[in-house]
């Protein structure tokens, strides 16, 4: 199969080598945890989980897996990358050593409770004046 035009994570995976796709579904599992209720979609040609709007992307790379959590996620835990090449939107994280999934963790429920926040502010401003 190429490495284009993926319709599931699942088909997205199963792509990669038997060590890589077993990197993935540890990045999919962790966040799968902070975020069940969300919509797992391929956008931008990577698994992405969306909850009120996209939340995170994760891909594998030839030497790390990348995680894409926006520029504010970056932004609010830029000083635990100090190890990581990191970016305005995505962090690289490095095959060759443990992932550091409770970061990843954390850094989803931050972008789940920004979405929810969004969402709200979103509705409140769409309510009739005089309500």
């Amino acid at each position: 199969m190429d490495k284009t035009g993926f319709e599931t994570t699942d088909q997205y995976i199963s792509t990669f080598p038997p060590e890589v796709q077993q990197l993935l579904h540890q990045v999919r599992q962790a966040i799968r945890e902070v975020v069940p209720q969300a919509e797992e979609r391929i956008s931008y040609q990577m698994p992405t989980f969306a909850l009120h709007g996209n939340l995170v992307h994760f891909a594998a790379f030839k030497h790390h897996i990348g995680f894409y959590p926006g520029a504010s996620g970056i932004e609010m835990f830029q000083h635990e990358f100090a190890k990581y090449k990191w970016a305005k939107g995505s962090v690289q994280f490095p095959m060759d050593e443990p992932l550091p999934l409770d970061l990843i963790r954390r850094i989803t429920a931050f972008r789940v409770e920004e979405n929810k926040r969004k969402a709200e502010e979103k509705r409140g401003a769409k309510k009739p004046k005089g309500e």
